[in-house]
C-alpha cells in the first residue's frame, strides 16, 4: 500500500506539473507573443518543473534507502548534475520494481535441499557436532550457512584447484566433452571470441546429440555478444535466456542487480564455479591488463547438487520452466570427504549470507586472514572486523591488483588501503598482469571461493555464488598459491602510501563516495 501510495503521489506531481508546462504553452500562443519572451518562459517553467520533481525525487530517496552511505551517494548526484541525476535515478536507482520483480524468485523453493539444510541444522542443535574443532570458523560457519541460506553441507566431494583461465578451459572443455545427459551453465560475460566459440561449438554438437542443454547470460554482461552467436545456439536446440534483460545495457552496466554467477553443471555430477568468465582475455590475451590471475575449483560429487539447485532456481526465474525431476540429482559414488556447502547470495535472499559468511570468518580467525580480491570495497562490518583482527595481532593480508579495469572502483579500493595499514594490515599490489581471483582464507581450515569480490556490490546486488570448503589440503594448495601471488606482489609501505599527492586522494575520495552505487 505504501509502494503504491509513492506511485501515485509521483503520477500525480508529475502529471501537474505537465499540464501546468502544456497550459503555459497554450495561453503564450493564445496572447500572440514574441518567440524570445516565449522560450524565456518555457525555460523558466521547465527549469520550476525539474526543481520540485528533483526535491520529491530527493524525499523519496532519503525515506526508501535504509543504506546511509546510498543515500547520500544519490542526494549529492542528484545536487550536483540536477537533471542526469534524476534522470539516472528515476531509471536505475529506485528499488521498489525490482525488488518486487525478484520476490517470485524467493518464493521458488527446491524442496529437498532446504529440507536437507533444515534437519542438518536440527542435528547439530542436538548433537554439537563440529564444536570440538580446534577453531570455532567452522562450526560457526556451517550453522550460520544452513540457517541464512538453507545451505546443506556435503561431503562425499573431490575438489580440484584451478590456477588460471588455461587450466580451467581445458577442465571444463573435457568435462562439456563428455557429457551424457545434460549440461547447465549460466555466466556474467561470454565473449564472441576464440574460446566463446569453442565452447559455443561444444554446446551446439551435444544438442545435435540429443543431450539437454541451457545457458543463462547476463543481459548486461554479454551485452556484446551479438544476436548472430545466440542464434546460433537455439538454433541447435539450446536452451538459451538472458538474465533481467535492460533497455540500455551500457548505462546500466555499475547500476543494475546483474547475475554475477559463473556456473557450469555437468550430469548433476561435476561442477564449475569461480571467478573466470568465457573470453579470450581470460587466458591473457587482453593488451592492456595482460596476463589474468584467477582461480576456478572444479567439484565432483554431492556440492554440484547446490549448484544445480541455484541454476535451476535462476533457470526458472528467466524461462517460466520449473524442473524438479530426480534425473537432474542422480545418485553418485564414492569421490571423497571434502567437506562444502555451496551457497548464493542476492536481492532474492532473506540474508546477505556472503557478506555474514565473510564477518563470521574475519571475526573467528585465530592465526591468519589471506584475501585476494580484485575490488576492494567493503562495508563498514567487514573493514572494522579486518581492522579488529589486525589490531589483535592476527596476520591480515590482502592482495589487490596494481592496475584498473574499472578506473572508480580501482580508485575506491586505493581509498581503503591507508586505514587498513594503520590498523596492521598488511596490502600487496599484484604486478604479473592483473589478479581477478576471489579468496578468503582462515587459520588453514577453511576457505571461500566463487564470484563475490570484496565489495559493497557483490554484498548487496549482484546475484553471487561461493563455495565454502573445509579441508585442510585443498586449503593448503589455495596458500601455496596465494604465497606464490605474493612473490608477483609489492607490499605496499604506510609511511611511502601516506605521501601521495592531493589529486591521487581526490580520486580516492570521488571512488570511495560513489562506491555504494558503483
Amino acid at each position: 500500500m505504501k509502494i503504491l501510495s509513492k506511485k501515485i503521489i509521483s503520477i500525480s506531481i508529475f502529471s501537474i506539473l505537465i499540464f501546468a508546462f502544456l497550459g503555459l504553452v497554450v495561453f503564450e500562443v493564445s496572447v500572440n507573443i514574441t518567440y524570445n519572451e516565449f522560450l524565456q518562459d518555457i525555460t523558466t517553467l521547465l527549469g520550476i518543473i525539474f526543481t520540485w520533481y528533483a526535491i520529491f525525487t530527493g524525499i523519496v530517496i532519503f525515506l526508501e534507502n535504509n543504506n546511509s552511505s546510498k543515500t547520500i551517494a544519490w542526494l549529492l548526484i542528484l545536487f550536483l548534475v540536477p537533471v542526469v541525476g534524476f534522470i539516472f535515478y528515476i531509471l536505475f536507482g529506485q528499488n521498489v520494481r525490482k525488488k518486487k520483480r525478484f520476490e517470485r524468485k524467493k518464493n521458488i523453493d527446491f524442496e529437498l535441499l532446504s529440507q536437507i539444510a533444515f534437519t542438518q541444522g536440527k542435528i547439530l542443535e542436538h548433537i554439537g557436532l563440529f564444536q570440538n574443532d580446534e577453531s570455532m570458523v567452522k562450526s560457526r560457519l556451517i550453522k550460520l550457512l544452513l540457517k541464512n541460506s538453507n545451505a546443506p553441507f556435503t561431503v562425499n566431494n573431490n575438489v580440484e584447484v584451478l590456477t588460471n583461465g588455461e587450466n580451467t578451459y581445458s577442465s571444463i572443455i573435457k568435462e562439456l566433452k563428455g557429457a551424457k545427459h545434460h549440461i547447465h551453465m549460466q555466466y556474467f560475460i561470454i565473449r564472441n571470441d576464440n574460446i566463446g566459440n569453442e565452447i559455443k561449438d561444444i554446446l551446439i554438437n551435444k544438442a545435435k546429440e540429443g543431450l539437454e542443454v541451457r545457458l543463462i547470460y547476463d543481459s548486461v554482461g554479454c551485452w556484446r555478444l551479438g544476436k548472430k552467436y545466440i542464434q546460433s545456439l537455439k538454433d541447435a536446440g539450446v536452451k538459451v535466456y538472458p538474465f533481467y534483460p535492460v533497455i540500455f545495457p551500457v548505462l546500466s552496466r555499475q547500476l543494475n542487480y546483474r547475475n554475477h554467477r559463473k556456473i557450469i553443471v555437468i550430469d548433476g555430477r561435476v561442477g564449475f564455479l569461480g571467478g573466470i568468465n568465457i573470453g579470450d582475455e581470460y587466458l591473457g590475451k587482453n593488451t592492456h591488463l595482460g596476463f589474468w590471475r584467477d582461480t576456478h575449483i572444479k567439484i565432483s560429487g554431492e556440492a554440484t547438487y547446490s549448484l544445480q539447485n541455484i541454476f535451476l532456481k535462476d533457470w526458472n526465474f528467466v524461462s517460466a520452466e520449473l524442473l524438479l525431476d530426480k534425473k537432474y540429482y542422480p545418485k553418485l559414488s564414492y569421490y571423497g570427504e571434502q567437506l562444502i556447502q555451496v551457497t548464493s547470495s542476492g536481492p532474492d535472499s532473506n540474508w546477505e549470507s556472503i557478506l555474514q559468511a565473510y564477518f563470521t570468518m574475519i571475526s573467528t580467525a585465530e592465526k591468519r586472514i589471506w584475501i585476494t580480491t580484485p575490488y576492494l570495497v567493503p562495508d563498514e562490518s567487514i573493514l572494522m572486523a579486518l581492522k579488529t583482527a589486525a589490531l589483535s595481532g592476527i596476520d591480515v593480508r590482502i592482495i589487490v591488483p596494481d592496475k584498473p579495469d574499472h578506473y572508480l572502483v580501482y580508485w575506491a579500493t586505493r581509498s581503503y588501503i591507508e586505514e587498513l595499514l594503520v590498523a596492521g594490515v598488511k596490502v600487496y599490489t599484484y604486478k604479473n598482469g592483473f589478479i581477478h581471483s576471489k579468496l578468503l582464507l582462515v587459520d588453514g581450515i577453511g576457505a571461500s571461493i566463487g564470484t563475490a569480490n570484496l565489495d559493497i556490490r557483490s554484498f548487496s546486488i549482484n546475484f553471487e555464488v561461493n563455495a565454502f570448503i573445509y579441508d585442510n589440503e585443498v586449503v593448503k594448495r589455495l596458500e601455496n598459491d596465494f604465497l606464490m601471488d605474493i612473490e608477483d606482489s609489492k607490499e605496499i609501505e604506510l609511511t611511502e602510501y601516506s605521501k601521495r599527492n592531493i589529486f591521487t586522494k581526490f580520486r580516492e575520495a570521488l571512488g570511495r563516495l560513489f562506491s555504494p552505487i558503483l
